[in-house]
């Protein structure tokens, strides 16, 4: 227990030092870029710090796992380099017993990460995002023309004039009902639809039905029909949906609406499996600090710091190889999202078993 108190005592005023340099770092990087048109656009500092703030929690999402490595790397290099580490192994404790309480942390540490990423980064770096382009004038309307979606895995085609995101409405929509053989079903257009919270309502609608060689028409939309007008507003919006800066539910919403629609989903997916293995970075880096810890006595900051550097442009690199791996379909994207996280406590399982102890 004193072994553990002690390391701890010295790894978290360190970590804690790193996590919040790193953090200020990347804050007076986001200001620098932004900062001529902040000018130019007489941005009042009120607004500046507000956006500041809310960015936050994601300087702090970047930075974790940066931090966790260099604190782990720098006091364990450190204690070899001043013979402590030497003392405990005199005693009886090899180097995992003695790191095993920091490795347990670690993977607090990665479970606290994917909650706070899913439940705090990712609505206020949106809300950051949306604040900083309104202040600079960039806002971008959601209101979309000339729409065409598939959905329903493809048995239903919407085409409109216009969507109206504030009326949640569609302008002149024409849906094409199509059977399991790809074969036409009925077609439907109204005047409008508005969204009601679960299908579409449709004015002043008509059905067209095929029937043979040629259609039968019907002043009204038979309502099993009008049951499957389900596609939610949000498919109809101006935007392009990125996994990465959506949560949870969110993305799988998304991905279920590619699926349905028949598009392609695995850059989606992968993004999506990414969201569960990423955090895992914050165990892994840590493993990595054990494994390469000891490795010089001089220069213990600076070869800690490059170290940690590294390792973390080695797991990103790798990273983004086997994302864009995933993304062409010549991996699964559960491969693609997890194959990093495996290879890098493979490495770190050799580097422990070759480490000084």
């Amino acid at each position: 227990m004193t072994f553990i108190v002690y390391l701890f005592r010295r790894f978290f005023p360190v970590f804690i030092g790193a996590l919040s340099f790193f953090s200020l770092v990347l804050l007076l990087v986001d200001l620098l870029m932004n900062l001529w048109q902040y000018i130019s656009n007489e941005v009042a500092a009120r607004s500046i710090l507000q956006v500041l703030i809310l960015y936050i929690p994601k300087t702090l999402s970047f930075s974790l796992p940066l931090a966790i490595l260099f604190a782990a790397s720098y006091v364990l290099s450190d204690l070899y380099a001043k013979n402590e580490l030497t003392a405990i192994f005199a005693s009886g404790v090899s180097l995992f017993q003695f790191t095993a309480p920091l490795l347990a942390v670690s993977l607090v540490l990665s479970y606290v990460l994917f909650v706070f990423e899913d439940a705090v980064v990712v609505p206020s770096y949106a809300e950051k995002t949306a604040l900083q382009n309104e202040l600079l004038g960039q806002t971008q309307s959601l209101d979309n023309n000339r729409i065409v979606i598939i959905a329903d895995a493809g048995y239903i085609v919407y085409k409109a004039d216009y969507y109206n995101n504030a009326r949640q409405s569609l302008t002149n929509p024409l849906v094409v009902f199509r059977n399991k053989d790809a074969s036409l079903n009925a077609v439907v257009s109204a005047e409008e639809a508005m969204w009601n919270g679960a299908h579409w309502e449709l004015s002043n609608g008509v059905q067209y039905t095929a029937c043979g060689a040629g259609m039968s028409f019907s002043p009204d939309v038979q309502p099993e029909l009008t049951a499957r007008l389900t596609e939610p507003p949000e498919t109809f919006r101006n935007n392009t949906v990125s996994v990465e800066a959506v949560n949870i539910a969110e993305a799988r919403a998304y991905i279920a609406h590619l699926q349905r629609a028949g598009l392609p989903s695995a850059e989606a997916r992968s993004q999506y499996y990414k969201k569960y293995s990423f955090p895992f970075i914050v165990f892994i880096v840590v493993f990595l600090s054990i494994g390469l810890s000891g490795k010089s006595r001089k220069n213990v900051l600076l070869v800690s710091l490059i170290s940690s550097i590294g390792a973390a442009v080695l797991f990103y690199v790798s990273q983004m190889v086997t994302m864009l791996l995933a993304r062409f379909d010549y991996i699964s994207p559960v491969i693609g999202a997890w194959a990093p996280v495996l290879l890098f406590i493979c490495i770190s399982v050799l580097l422990l078993k070759f480490a000084r102890t």
